[in-house]
């Protein structure tokens, strides 16, 4: 099916079936809505295209995607950054999964049926990855790992965890990837409380648990590998879903009657015109089969400066609002915007990539 297809045929399913989320707040209700929003699209066959038919999927280019999470993030029906973690972790699993098991686990994640986490980063192991220490030991044919993860999305709610683990030596090649299932005795999750008053992210500390030799991802010493091909993918389709929500966000602050300030008004949409530009590029190469790499750090440094630029206008145009009014969503919306330079990537890290691997400007 064509895009413009697509996308035409599912306004109309999207008018006719009535996924408005309920007036309850908080993470809670994001999940179930996440989840209930999914299992619609699911049974409707539209959360099925743009994936393998090997997974449950209906074909078609990967825009079909980026299509149905700008559709639902531009009409609120569920939080962009939940939303595509299946942008980041089905593409893992159907190149580094053996393919039975990428067939019976991915339909579970696109239907709403369970949510999933990534287990990268580590206290002390955020944006320097290879250091990390959690520690995975074969043992017949189960790896029993032991360590703590930090800033795990979602880890309270997931029933599964792409994780990262040492399985051999210092740096790079000793790294390896498993799909842990987060009820295995062993595992504890505590919710960590962020500024913006969520509690989005959580600690998972790993005592001895075992993961069976099959749930192994690629081979031993490919979690490296993996982890730099699932990178560009947060900055690929999920970079497009999140400029569609920036862009509803803009239109809601002209109805909340800010300053008529066209100069900031004008600021902030040309950066998120900039960054929509540049993740059209991205999002050509991605429907070419092209492999994504560190050019998609660019994508990164223009997205995290117009979500914050955003935010700033929004804060100065309606004054007051996110400084004395609590219950606003401006004020939660903002908060979480402080982090853009940071979560996935800090900006300076993204600039060393730039210059190192782009540019060619050395270390130095």
């Amino acid at each position: 099916m064509k895009t413009d297809q697509f996308r035409r045929e599912l306004r109309g399913w999207l008018e006719t079936h009535d996924l408005t989320p309920p007036p309850t707040s908080g993470l809670d209700a994001e999940v179930a809505q996440l989840a209930r929003v999914r299992s619609e699209l699911w049974q409707a066959g539209w959360m099925r295209y743009g994936w393998p038919r090997t997974v449950g999927g209906l074909g078609g280019p990967s825009a079909l995607r980026a299509v149905l999470g700008e559709e639902i993030a531009t009409r609120d029906l569920a939080e962009p950054g939940i939303w595509s973690m299946v942008e980041v972790l089905v593409p893992t699993l159907l190149d580094y999964a053996p393919a039975a098991l990428a067939a019976e686990m991915v339909p579970r994640l696109l239907s709403g049926d369970e949510q999933w986490c990534q287990g990268f980063s580590e206290p002390g192991s955020g944006s320097d990855l290879a250091s990390l220490s959690t520690r995975a030991v074969m043992e017949g044919d189960t790896w029993v790992v032991s360590g703590q993860k930090v800033w795990t999305s979602l880890a309270q709610y997931a029933a599964r965890c792409v994780l990262l683990a040492r399985t051999g030596g210092p740096g790079h090649d000793g790294i390896s990837a498993f799909l842990l299932d987060m009820d295995s005795p062993g595992v504890t999750v505590r919710p960590l409380r962020t500024m913006h008053g969520v509690d989005e992210f959580a600690e998972v500390f790993l005592d001895d648990v075992r993961i069976p030799a099959s749930r192994l991802l690629g081979a031993p010493g490919d979690g490296w590998r993996l982890a730099m091909d699932l990178l560009p993918h947060e900055r690929s389709t999920c970079f497009w879903h999140r400029i569609a929500h920036l862009y509803s966000r803009l239109d809601r602050l002209l109805a909340d009657g800010c300053e008529p300030d066209a100069d900031a008004l004008g600021t902030a949409w040309l950066d998120l015109y900039t960054a929509r530009c540049r993740s059209v590029a991205t999002q050509r190469r991605l429907a070419l089969g092209d492999r994504l790499g560190p050019e998609t750090s660019v994508d990164k440094i223009l997205l995290a400066g117009a979500e914050q630029r955003l935010f700033d206008t929004a804060r100065d145009l309606l004054p007051g609002t996110v400084e004395l009014d609590a219950g606003t969503p401006w004020r939660t919306e903002y908060l979480y915007s402080r982090a853009a330079t940071i979560y996935g990537g800090t900006a300076e890290i993204q600039r060393n990539i730039v210059a190192r691997r782009l540019l060619g400007l050395g270390k130095e």
